[in-house]
């Protein structure tokens, strides 16, 4: 029951995070803030840092966890068109140290285990290796999965997860980047799949 309890919870999270945002600018501080922000549930981004597309606050937070666009892409002029397409994410401090190090092409070194929110999804990885932005550059194109809302573990130590799956399929939290240092947990919320089907 408690089990349940904590599914429906996650997925109303999930569908309020979806929900339109406010008009105006997409690269305007208005729709950057709630679409940054609402990519974590609200007890977490409402009161959060948010950081602009030039890495700019633009709204100091109080509760030591930091939003921001995630998409790795270069922006398109006037922002991006859909928070989906900005890949939110939201985390904290720890949770930021990991993303430094494993964009710079390091090892993640972090304290401890961090936890890291994309309720807006993101529009595609390959599930086997970092940094392919394009299915079509993806070495088995059946291993690209666009993900709906979900909650990232990113682990202290990578080989912990050396026995858990790297199937995206069943609905199960599942290892990307598995035997890699970059290693990391995905774990699918309600509106998971809505960018991709499960086989």
């Amino acid at each position: 029951m408690k089990g349940l309890l904590i599914g429906a919870v996650i997925g109303a999270l999930s569908l309020t995070a979806q929900a339109g945002g406010p008009d105006g600018p997409h690269d305007g501080a208005e729709w950057q803030i709630w679409a940054y922000s609402s990519a974590a549930p609200a007890p977490l981004g409402t009161n959060a840092t948010v950081l602009g597309l030039d890495g700019a606050v633009l709204r100091e937070g109080t509760n030591g966890w930091t939003c921001m666009a995630g998409n790795p892409r270069p922006a398109p002029e006037g922002g991006w068109s859909s928070a989906h397409a900005a890949m939110p994410m939201c985390t904290d401090a720890v949770g930021m140290k990991w993303i430094s190090d494993f964009m710079a092409g390091k090892a993640p070194d972090i304290e401890r285990d961090a936890y890291m929110w994309m309720l807006h999804g993101d529009v595609g990885e390959d599930n086997t290796t970092a940094g392919v932005l394009d299915k079509s550059d993806a070495k088995d194109p059946s291993q690209w999965i666009e993900s709906g809302p979900h909650l990232m573990l990113l682990p202290k130590d990578p080989s912990s997860l050396d026995g858990m799956t790297d199937d995206f399929n069943t609905g199960a939290p599942y290892v990307m980047f598995r035997g890699t240092p970059g290693a990391h947990v995905m774990i699918p919320t309600e509106g998971y799949y809505n960018y991709q089907d499960p086989k």
